[in-house]
């Protein structure tokens, strides 16, 4: 949502701009960065690994909650009140469980987020700061990611810095 806005704000100035004096805009596709870097790949590997672990185990619960609740629904007319009371009750305590479990592992501030802020927020860093040092090295005013919200309906490929932000991050290395 803050890109939209960014955006809109930068199509409403540049216009008004534009008149004063000249503005360079280049753009990247930052999706084709992490593509082809290998510690990106290779970040992208271990999280997958992790996530599929833990859709492993959360599977697992689900089942385990599924075939006791079947047991449970085809035997609640011959339980005791207070057997239909515990199962009712176990029920209950693996749902919240795998609530739990999903929230501790995908949810907002879950062991997914944490994983991929040290995975992956280090190569991104170094990738906007290569952005930075080209932008201000080849003075454009601005530097917009294709690959993100920011839709570019046309965009000229000599302005495209998908390459040379690439290779200056393999530089960095």
């Amino acid at each position: 949502m803050k890109k939209i806005i960014w955006f809109v704000c930068v199509l409403l100035v540049v216009p008004a701009i534009a008149g004063a004096q000249s503005i360079k805009i280049g753009y990247i596709n930052s999706e084709a960065i992490m593509d082809q870097l290998p510690e990106a790949q290779e970040a992208q590997r271990q999280l997958d690994e992790r996530v599929g672990e833990w859709q492993e185990e959360l599977t697992q619960m689900q089942r385990t909650w599924q075939r006791k609740f079947e047991e449970y629904d085809k035997m609640k007319l011959i339980m005791s009140d207070q057997r239909r009371a515990d199962a009712e009750r176990e029920l209950m305590d693996l749902d919240r469980q795998i609530a739990e479990f999903r929230d501790r592992r995908f949810g907002q501030d879950g062991e997914l987020f944490r994983l991929q802020e040290e995975l992956i927020r280090p190569i991104q860093d170094r990738i906007f700061l290569a952005i930075q040092e080209i932008a201000e090295e080849e003075a454009y005013d601005y530097v917009l990611d294709q690959s993100g919200d920011i839709l570019l309906m046309y965009a000229n490929e000599k302005w495209d810095l998908t390459q040379k932000v690439l290779q200056r991050v393999i530089d960095m290395q």
